[in-house]
């Protein structure tokens, strides 16, 4: 198993505890939750079921009834409801002759079907009985990571604080995906990585869908642009397997993409058919909760003004050159020199390099101190001036970063070094900040040694962020 250290060692030391415990794990579709919990307890479970997405709660329980046949060696009956369904877990949990106990519910979120009382008695059967046993662990687990966090983190009921242990699973790093390849003698690169990794983020599915003896433009390809392709209508099912009215989350989603820096909530909701109100504000929540956005508070502005991004690399590329009219195989590799490639790669670069701030940081020698980033816009109406990101340190420097993704190493001409200079000059005239700045590149093969490139403080690299 590739990575996840710090997720064996909790489970490993949950497994020892003799009281009962109540385990979510969450995160994105296709990240690895279920491989995660079936490889690490080798499958031994004294229950396991995963839910059916979109069918009825008759067919939820019949599906349910066949799993808790398949733990029992007794015959039980048919449970006509969930808190009956509960019921005879309880009876194939107590005859199991395992003395350390363990329940995985896999795709917990789509038990819960409509009026269906799934979570009251799920509810009720924690409450009064499993809380109270002895060497059992039950876990939970759901891609719909607003569902869990919104009904059962933030449950307003019995199940209030009963989660004792909470395992979100992040997509791979840069690091963890070369080990990946490593492990699966798939020969790239640290710069294919990379490219690699802009398309379709540290997804293990998706990586484990590349195939061995091709390239990265290759594999993208025969994944997503040939007709056949696995990854063909990912985009679609991704998210009507998380959200009801899909739609109008990835409107939403569209939206957001066509602004590099991110909109304001009021600039999205000028844009799409959602009303400013409630409705907007769960989308927005759900998506953040999910990890497709992010909201940020720019430097020195308020709440507020806060902007959201879309940060998913499989929606970004997706949006970016899959959406569109009469696209088939081999047209995204004729698109590689075109200024729209260009404009993906350069978002899409310094989206990796926020995911990989903790690397930044530790390659700057700050990681132990204090320091907040965010981002920056000119308020001038005369200035169209922006600033992807900065770090604000406690040691009265201000980092601002340049991002630049390129096939060598990045040249500064004397043209961009005016621009940079007049940036800096910017930012500091309209922030009033008295702090040094230290301008900090970070490119593929870092910078390309003439009379503007001292102007940089720190040069980084795309070695840096592994």
């Amino acid at each position: 198993m590739i990575g996840r250290k710090k997720e064996k060692e909790l489970l490993a030391d949950i497994v020892q505890e003799t009281s009962s415990n109540l385990v979510a794990i969450y995160g994105r579709r296709r990240v690895g939750k279920t491989y995660l919990i079936r490889e690490y307890f080798l499958n031994k479970f004294t229950f396991y079921h995963t839910g059916i997405a979109n069918v009825s709660t008759e067919i939820q329980l019949d599906n349910f009834y066949t799993s808790l046949s398949k733990y029992s060696t007794s015959s039980l009956r048919y449970p006509t409801n969930w808190f009956d369904a509960f019921e005879v877990l309880k009876q194939v949990i107590t005859k199991s002759r395992t003395k350390k106990k363990v329940v995985f519910l896999d795709e917990l979120p789509w038990l819960d079907t409509a009026k269906s009382n799934f979570l009251p008695a799920f509810e009720h059967f924690w409450n009064s009985w499993g809380s109270s046993q002895q060497h059992l662990t039950f876990i939970i687990c759901g891609s719909s990571t607003s569902y869990i966090v919104r009904n059962i983190f933030n449950h307003k009921g019995g199940l209030h604080n009963r989660i004792n242990y909470k395992i979100k699973l992040q997509p791979f790093t840069l690091s963890e995906v070369e080990e990946f390849f490593q492990s699966k003698n798939i020969k790239y690169n640290r710069y294919q990585i990379v490219k690699l990794y802009m398309c379709i983020g540290g997804i293990p599915y998706y990586l484990q869908s590349l195939k061995k003896g091709k390239g990265v433009e290759q594999n993208i390809d025969a994944l997503l642009f040939d007709q056949n392709g696995l990854l063909k209508n990912e985009f679609e099912n991704l998210y009507a397997s998380l959200f009801l009215h899909a739609d109008k989350y990835i409107e939403i989603i569209k939206t957001i993409a066509t602004k590099r820096k991110g909109l304001t909530r009021e600039e999205i909701a000028a844009k799409v058919s959602t009303k400013n109100g409630g409705t907007l504000t769960k989308i927005l929540q759900d998506l953040e909760l999910s990890d497709f956005i992010i909201k940020y508070q720019p430097f020195g502005k308020k709440e507020r003004n806060s902007l959201y991004q879309l940060i998913d690399f499989f929606s970004l590329f997706y949006l970016s050159f899959i959406n569109k009219k009469n696209v088939g195989k081999d047209d995204w590799i004729k698109q590689l020199d075109t200024p729209s490639y260009r404009a993906w790669a350069g978002y899409s670069f310094e989206a990796l390099c926020l995911l990989h701030l903790n690397k930044i940081n530790q390659a700057l020698g700050i990681a132990g101190l204090h320091r907040t980033a965010s981002s920056w816009v000119s308020t001038s109406s005369n200035e169209k001036v922006q600033i992807d990101l900065i770090l604000d340190r406690r040691d009265d420097i201000i980092n601002i970063f340049e991002m630049k993704y390129s096939i060598a190493e990045y040249e500064i001409t004397r043209k961009y070094d005016a621009i940079t200079r007049q940036k800096i000059a910017t930012f500091q005239k309209e922030t009033k900040t008295k702090k040094t700045i230290h301008l900090v590149y970070i490119s593929t093969y870092g910078l390309k040694q003439n009379s503007y490139s001292y102007l940089a403080q720190n040069s980084l690299t795309m070695n840096d962020l592994f």
